[in-house]
């Protein structure tokens, strides 16, 4: 057998350490002749598996290896690196279960917690205040952003009992979107969603329109503009 041969031979059977199995794996990548050699190791020996029935190793394995090892150190340098291959052996298997032993300990007493996601900071409040024609009378509109809260004051407005009016925002694109219909005389509060939250912001543009009693029709066109404003930041 020539060493091209034993190479591939040992490097079939998982023999090889350090730098020996670096230098096989590289001529398996880059040595055809070699790889089919290799090859032809993995087949012949393939079968012997199978002969070979399951044992399980005795409980003094490892005292009596140690004890041979103790009686032949001084034989020659072969045994000195089998003992040295056994002892780096023995230490990798220990710190691998001092590992496990302490990832487990972990869980244990310091579960994973999903990390609680932090809210947005609230952005300042908003206010306007929109003259109603030639009146005098003003709306007075406050946009509360830590808790999504719209005020509207429609103190001195009068109900004609043919109309409502409504209050709308011009978002940068898109249609006007209903911020609801003003209560006259009152201050009606208004919780608002996520999306129609996100269109009110300093500058953004307010329209109130006069439409039917209850409000624009769902599917319609709003009416007529009465009055509009601007948001300003606070």
């Amino acid at each position: 057998m020539t060493e091209h041969d034993h190479l591939a031979a040992e490097y079939a059977l998982g023999l090889l350490e350090g730098e020996e199995l670096l230098r096989a794996r590289g001529m398996e990548a880059r040595d055809a002749d070699f790889a089919a050699t290799v090859a032809k190791w993995q087949a012949h020996f393939a079968p012997l598996l199978d002969e070979v029935p399951a044992q399980e190793p005795r409980t003094d394995l490892w005292q009596s290896i140690e004890a041979e090892l103790d009686r032949s150190s001084e034989t020659g340098g072969n045994v000195v690196a089998f003992e040295n291959r056994l002892r780096r052996w023995k230490w990798a298997t220990g710190l691998s279960s001092a590992v496990a032993a302490c990832l487990l300990l972990m869980l244990t007493f310091f579960p994973y917690q999903t990390p609680t996601p932090v809210a947005p900071e609230a952005g300042p409040p908003l206010a306007a205040s929109i003259p109603v024609g030639e009146t005098g009378l003003r709306l007075e509109v406050t946009y509360l952003d830590d808790r999504h809260e719209l005020l509207v004051s429609a103190a001195g407005l009068t109900a004609d009992g043919v109309h409502d009016h409504e209050l709308w925002v011009v978002p940068e694109e898109g249609a006007p979107q209903s911020l609801g219909v003003v209560a006259p005389g009152k201050v009606r509060k208004t919780s608002l969603d996520d999306a129609l939250a996100a269109q009110l912001r300093d500058g953004a543009e307010l329209v109130l329109t006069r439409e039917p009693l209850g409000g624009a029709p769902k599917d319609g066109e709003a009416g007529p503009v009465v009055a509009q404003g601007t948001f300003t930041a606070l």
